[in-house]
């Protein structure tokens, strides 16, 4: 199917250019003539059109947390206490109705592809359903219904810490052992809205043997892998204690620290960590509303992307789901860090949440007003009481998700005037969250 798309700017290479034609068919972008005036049938487009946004890191049940884990003071380490009372609840059927909401919600602030960090695989206490991948099936289901591409990441996630059995809600995140984990993951299939990849959830989670039984399996398939990496400092101790290791030397010396590989976080990264992933080419993946969220601390992407580490963002717990947000914070960051502004370029934060994300999550080529990519575009309004007055190239340092206007999705336009296809998205979170916590 051909379609035509006007826009009185967008995004084309790492500038804005002006009166753009964009040209589609069966969901790709086939010609982009900037300099063009709009034809009879054009789609317009309102304010600055920006490639899909990628959402690189997601726990889509998470989001059921939202406004229910500021009871007092606490850490990282406590907040976890409430997501595994919610881990306990759920069944694939209310896992599809939550994840439906989630995506709609990422679709509204520009999303076109998310990256799905999933561990919770089983049933209670560790007992797989009769379809050992029915909750990644509801995963699946929902990023189709919701419109988006899903990039599910079946993660590896076998020890409770390092030396420490599984125990309670966790039972429903293991497989026994990597060679088990990979039987069931390799059951996984791409589809034209979905790939496969492989995470393994930490170096607290997953031993060194299995760190190279799941890094194997994604060098086969040539698949992404990612990793939470050095998000707290506990862990980084607990792993120089137990190996004499960091955790990202640890993984280097196993295989995976790759080009296919993205560290997630990242926050406590030393010099010889920093040079290790450049090194690698292995992506960071920054989720800066998550990480002020559970005081995580700040992390040294300025330096990661020296030496040569791509950026991409991700929203992670989605305590926040606005992509540009989280590319103003990756500046915002390094200011508090460093005393200095202008860590990063505006360009650069764009193609953080644009293709950045695409390629590690296993699209490239996507992310990009361009011909050859999927035809993912995001209509940013300039008229807005945050945005009126913004320096096109500067969009991404003053709008936010209430921005949004249009989203088109492979050819598809699944966000219309800010309200997703699917209708009252509110509505679809007060229907899968309120059952959650009724008896909690």
């Amino acid at each position: 199917m051909s379609d035509t798309f006007w826009a009185e700017l967008a995004w084309v290479g790492d500038v804005p250019a002006a009166q753009v034609r964009i040209e589609v068919d069966d969901g790709v972008i086939v010609a982009v003539v900037p300099g063009t005036d709009p034809a009879t049938g054009d789609e317009r487009l309102p304010g600055i059109v920006l490639p899909g946004f990628a959402n690189a890191h997601s726990h889509a049940f998470h989001r059921a947390l939202r406004g229910r884990t500021h009871t007092g003071r606490g850490s990282f380490w406590t907040w976890r206490t409430s997501m595994y009372a919610l881990a306990e609840r759920l069944t694939p059927d209310s896992y599809h109705r939550l994840a439906l909401a989630v995506y709609a919600e990422m679709a509204l602030a520009g999303v076109t592809v998310v990256g799905e960090f999933h561990y919770l695989h089983h049933g209670p206490g560790g007992a797989p359903y009769a379809d050992p991948n029915a909750m990644a099936a509801a995963l699946r289901q929902a990023a189709a219904d919701a419109g988006v591409r899903l990039t599910l990441l079946d993660t590896c996630y076998l020890t409770g810490g390092i030396g420490q059995p599984l125990g309670g809600a966790q039972l429903r995140f293991g497989d026994g052992t990597a060679v088990r984990w990979a039987e069931r993951a390799s059951d996984l299939r791409d589809d034209p809205m979905t790939r496969v990849g492989a995470a393994i959830h930490s170096v607290r989670a997953v031993p060194p043997d299995a760190v190279a039984v799941v890094a194997e399996w994604a060098a086969r398939r040539g698949a992404p892998l990612h990793v939470h990496l050095s998000e707290q400092v506990a862990e980084n101790e607990a792993t120089l204690a137990a190996y004499g290791r960091t955790p990202a030397r640890l993984l280097a010396d196993h295989g995976a620290l790759t080009d296919r590989t993205t560290a997630v976080h990242a926050n406590h990264v030393d010099d010889g960590d920093i040079a290790l992933l450049g090194a690698a080419r292995s992506a960071v993946c920054a989720c800066p509303t998550t990480e002020q969220d559970l005081a995580d601390g700040l992390s040294p992407a300025r330096a990661l992307a020296s030496a040569g580490s791509p950026l991409c963002l991700g929203s992670d717990q989605h305590a926040v789901v606005d992509l540009l947000a989280e590319a103003r914070l990756l500046e915002m960051h390094e200011r508090l860090g460093t005393g200095r502004r202008g860590s990063f370029t505006p360009a650069e934060l764009v193609a953080a949440l644009t293709h950045r994300g695409h390629t590690a999550l296993g699209w490239p080529g996507n992310g990009r007003i361009a011909v050859g990519a999927a035809a993912d575009l995001v209509a940013v309004r300039t008229d807005t009481v945050r945005t009126a007055g913004t320096d096109p190239a500067q969009i991404a340092l003053t709008a936010g998700a209430a921005d949004v206007h249009t989203v088109v999705a492979g050819g598809r336009t699944i966000v219309r005037d800010g309200r997703h296809e699917r209708g009252d998205v509110a509505g679809l979170f007060a229907e899968a969250i309120d059952p959650l916590w009724e008896f909690a």
